[in-house]
């Protein structure tokens, strides 16, 4: 018996469907005929449901929300979205780096935390992590950074001795493998876990200063994290382990927040820094510049459609808004092209048509054409143009959000500082900022990963790896494996 009280079933031209269950057939026992359209368009479309996924970052989830001003920092920018008393909408997609789409959230991994803005200036986007900092500092190496944490060639198997092989042959990793060895390498939730930007951003104000800023986004419910051991037993009981958790919790009204604050550096001291400000396996310390409220992100709405609103969200560094704009951080510049180079690759060339891509703002752009183009365009189609199409306003947006840079063409590390060497801020996290007991859960997540087939040549390496960022825990690390700690 029909039911008047929900809506027909349509093809997805709109056209109302005869059967949900039934192909059409020569009689209840015949062939099918090729002209049932609607089972054709349902096979055919099945066949096609699936777009590549994510080179990195390819399993997670995510939800909107909005971002609320809650403190005045137009001092140090002009962009919209960070006006005082400002609400935004906004977008974020949690991940692991190296798990494909269907690989367990609990393994020991960073977690991406991208965030989209739709502000009324355009889309403002920040792809960052769960650390402050990253493995590298040049995005030569970060292709072969990522294939040697993914599948080796002759197995399709994960493995531990290439991972050691990489880092161990790469000692700017100290850092970050630090902090990914602790306990912030699995957390207990995304709701549990900071997010930063890592990356160093400019910020211009309204009278044209510049700063130079890092984005803290504090976790408002805690930081906690699980053990290897519950993070192994829940992998094989649930691998949607954290999807699941912020699913749920927005679905209960338990809606997470965390509370944005920024380091400032004035754009004239990064120039004699003890640090390099830009380089990305590096932090600020606190007490060279400390934190500035900005203001709370809330993520109170779930998807309803996850592929097409999680799996097709698009997040790109390039996407900038005037009184935001890039830093010399090498691994930034590249990613300000290969972000969207990626996008363009997975979804097609017009994939910010798509809805949850889509900006507020009006669009007035020069783009035409290409697959699945959903927005009409009109003439002119080229510029400069005499037909009142859109023009470039240099005197209402100028390009301030820049530096100066000269130097012969060279294929170079950055310039040291003062205190820039690759095992200091790691040795800094070891002896100053754990305490006995997570000094104690490090050493063990460590004897357990290089005991998984790492073979001796690596793990030799890998152990003067861990003397060099501090003597006594690499003694620890060498004790635990069986190794001579001579």
């Amino acid at each position: 018996m029909a039911n008047h009280d929900v809506e027909p079933t349509t093809t997805d031209a709109g056209i109302p469907v005869a059967s949900d269950e039934h192909s059409l057939t020569v009689g209840p026992d015949g062939p099918i005929l090729l002209q049932d359209h609607y089972l054709i368009e349902q096979m055919a479309n099945f066949n096609r449901e699936r777009i590549p996924e994510r080179q990195p970052h390819a399993k997670g989830g995510g939800a909107f929300g909005h971002f609320e001003v809650t403190a005045d920092v137009s001092q140090f920018t002009k962009a919209a979205v960070f006006q005082p008393g400002t609400k935004t909408d906004t977008l974020i997609r949690f991940s692991t780096v190296a798990g494909e789409r269907g690989s367990p959230d609990t393994w020991r991994d960073p977690r991406g935390f991208a965030l989209k803005f739709y502000t009324s200036d355009g889309n403002y986007d920040m792809v960052g992590n769960n650390t402050p900092v990253f493995f590298l500092r040049d995005p030569l190496k970060f292709q072969h950074f990522i294939r040697s944490q993914k599948r080796r060639a002759d197995s399709d198997l994960r493995d531990h001795d290439m991972q050691w092989d990489f880092w161990s042959l790469s000692p700017e990793s100290a850092h970050q493998v630090t902090v990914l060895m602790g306990d912030r390498g699995i957390p207990k939730s995304w709701r549990h876990m900071n997010g930063y930007s890592s990356h160093t951003y400019m910020w211009v104000n309204a009278n044209g200063e510049r700063f130079w800023v890092k984005y803290h986004f504090k976790t408002d419910q805690g930081i906690a994290f699980l053990t290897q051991a519950d993070a192994d037993r829940i992998a094989g009981e649930d691998g949607d382990y954290h999807r699941r958790d912020l699913f749920d919790a927005i679905t209960r009204g338990d809606h997470p927040t965390w509370t944005l604050r920024v380091q400032i550096m004035p754009f004239e001291e990064a120039r004699a820094y003890r640090f390099n400000p830009f380089d990305l396996t590096k932090v600020w310390p606190h007490g060279d510049y400390p934190l500035h409220e900005v203001g709370r992100l809330t993520l109170d709405r779930n998807p309803t459609d996850f592929h097409a609103e999680i799996e097709q969200a698009a997040f790109e560094p390039n996407n900038l808004v005037p009184g935001i704009g890039v830093s010399p951080d090498k691994m930034l510049l590249a990613r300000v092209f290969s972000y969207a180079d990626a996008h363009r690759a997975r979804m097609g060339v017009n994939y910010k048509q798509i809805p949850v891509n889509a900006p507020q703002a009006a669009v007035h752009s020069y783009s035409k054409d290409g697959a699945m183009r959903m927005e009409k365009v009109a003439d002119p189609v080229y510029a400069p143009n005499s037909k009142g199409g859109p023009a470039a306003d240099p005197e209402r947006y100028p390009y301030v959000e820049r530096w100066d840079a000269d130097g012969e063409f060279v294929h170079a590390a950055y310039t040291l500082r003062r205190d820039d060497d690759d095992w200091g801020q790691a040795g800094t996290l070891v002896r100053e900022v754990m305490d006995d007991a997570q000094r104690d859960r490090l050493v063990s997540n460590v004897v357990g990963h290089l005991g998984q087939g790492v073979t001796p040549p690596v793990l030799e390496r890998a152990l003067e790896y861990w003397r060099n960022i501090d003597k006594g825990i690499g003694d620890r690390i060498a004790d635990g494996v069986g190794a001579s700690s001579s």
